[in-house]
């Protein structure tokens, strides 16, 4: 039964950690003002990479605090506990297997293992309906990189290319088996392009009458709101539909660098307004084309979480329509996530896993980002100091 869309309030403590108890809700009190503190945060990152490199045992020191509260587990297996639970607060789950950029043909096919493994796990999971996966974790980003340069590959790059194509085909063909979507997540823009024309490719095979494939609309990029615009009007022409994750993005920093290097303008919007102005338009193309774009909104922005909420209920889009989907990192947002679901939205969780070692830069992404962005941790701290004086713990 569809539900009708209602006003959504994301100040309800009790419900946003209900799931928490109070030694947890402590521990995550900790934990953000931990991260907060960027001078703590740029020193932990240091020491990690250093630890990192002269394999130092790190894990005993990183996962009982940071991972615990960011990943679901090492393995599948360890996850469950996390899914049931979010389960039972009506919020779905998309698996990513946290790896980053590989540089073997052996890693290679050990990650295309492990992301039909989850394929195969979410279609037994109710709530379990995304899995997530980075194309540099399936093929040599060095050959992305040189194809979208135009620059000659040779013999070997372009055998190499090949597998990594057929390996996302063989990731989406499994996906559209055991009717799981499959999230490409966007990545450094001296890739994307490569990225985008693989993920079209995919779409127009597997999308005809349900999104399967989904690309990643990174909208702190200047040019990315036309290139969703063009993405939809393509999906109409070809007849298939479009598979849209709206994020803001997570390189800034590195992108400003790359491009002050070669000597270019930064695909980055100059400050956050504007960020937040193509964001909020992108909802609206997709809300405005529902019949044609299976959208997936993430966000840790309030604002734009009630602006979707909103258009949905003036386009007259039911709260659980399966087109949108609302969708918070696991271990944060929670205010946000869980408020959603309990008004009946398709909320969801951002679930990664896999071996501490292996999930390290991305903790040390969500470590930076948290004490980066302006007033993300000051916000997820007075959420958090709320319900404890709530508790009157």
């Amino acid at each position: 039964m569809e539900s009708k869309p209602t006003k959504v309030s994301f100040n309800d403590t009790d419900t946003a950690y209900a799931h928490y108890s109070n030694q947890r809700l402590k521990k995550v009190y900790g934990v953000f003002q931990l991260i907060g503190n960027s001078l703590l945060t740029r020193v932990g990152t240091t020491l990690t990479h250093i630890a990192l490199a002269i394999r130092f045992p790190i894990k005993p020191i990183v996962k009982p605090i940071i991972f615990d509260q960011f990943c679901g587990g090492e393995t599948l297996k360890e996850c469950i506990p996390a899914i049931n639970l979010l389960q039972q607060k009506k919020v779905d789950v998309s698996l990513n297997y946290g790896v980053e950029i590989k540089n073997s043909e052996k890693d290679f096919e050990r990650t295309l293992c492990k992301a039909k493994g989850a394929i195969e796990f979410a279609s037994r999971k109710q709530n379990v309906k995304v899995v997530c996966v980075k194309v540099s974790s399936i093929g040599y980003f060095n050959v992305l990189e040189k194809r979208q340069a135009g620059k000659a590959l040779s013999k070997s790059q372009e055998k190499a290319y090949d597998r990594m194509v057929h390996r996302m085909h063989e990731i989406c063909a499994y996906a559209s088996e055991h009717n799981v979507e499959v999230y490409w997540d966007a990545e450094e823009s001296w890739v994307q392009d490569e990225i985008d024309a693989l993920v079209d490719m995919f779409m127009a095979e597997f999308n005809t009458e349900r999104a399967i494939v989904f690309n990643t609309f990174q909208l702190y990029r200047w040019d990315k709101l036309d290139y969703l615009r063009n993405s939809i009007e393509l999906a109409k022409e070809k007849g298939y539909i479009l598979g849209a994750k709206l994020v803001r993005g997570a390189y800034i920093e590195k992108e400003n660098e790359w491009a002050e290097e070669h000597g270019v303008k930064s695909v980055i919007h100059d400050g956050k307004l504007p960020v937040d102005k193509d964001y909020n338009e992108g909802i609206q193309l997709c809300l405005q084309n529902i019949n044609h774009v299976s959208v997936c909104i993430a966000s840790h922005n309030e604002d734009s979480n009630i602006i979707a909420t909103e258009l949905m209920d003036g386009l007259g889009i039911p709260a659980n329509h399966s087109n949108v989907t609302f969708s918070q990192l696991y271990g944060m947002g929670d205010f946000i996530t869980f408020n959603l679901a309990a008004k009946g939205y398709n909320a969801s969780k951002y679930l990664p896993y896999g071996p501490v070692r292996e999930v390290i830069p991305y903790l040390i992404r969500r470590a930076q980002e948290n004490s980066s962005v302006d007033g993300q941790t000051s916000r997820e701290l007075t959420m958090l100091e709320k319900e404890i004086n709530r508790r009157g713990i």
